[in-house]
């Protein structure tokens, strides 16, 4: 059974405190849950004010299915995020 990472690098400069960040990231990973059925949780840099590592996660029993589903993600993500999004990676375990 497929399992795809998709895990994106964020750098969000008009962030000024950790509240700022909290909301952009909270903004996101609603819309991903709703949109894709997806799981979605900050991996990296909890206590960093301009700085994120998102991971984002489904399961299917079929890998093009998976595939597909973040690449779908990651369409949207870079459509909510635009410049803020620096860099993404794709795996499928």
């Amino acid at each position: 059974m497929p399992v795809g990472l998709l895990t994106l690098d964020l750098h969000i400069p008009e962030a000024q405190s950790l509240k700022d960040k909290r909301q952009v990231l909270r903004s996101l990973k609603d819309r991903l849950r709703g949109q894709f059925n997806v799981a979605v949780a900050e991996l990296e840099h909890q206590d960093v004010w301009q700085r994120s590592v998102v991971g984002v996660v489904t399961i299917s029993n079929e890998e093009q299915h998976v595939e597909n589903t973040l690449q779908k993600v990651l369409a949207e993500a870079d459509r909510i995020l635009g410049p803020v999004l620096v860099q993404h990676a794709l795996e499928i375990i």
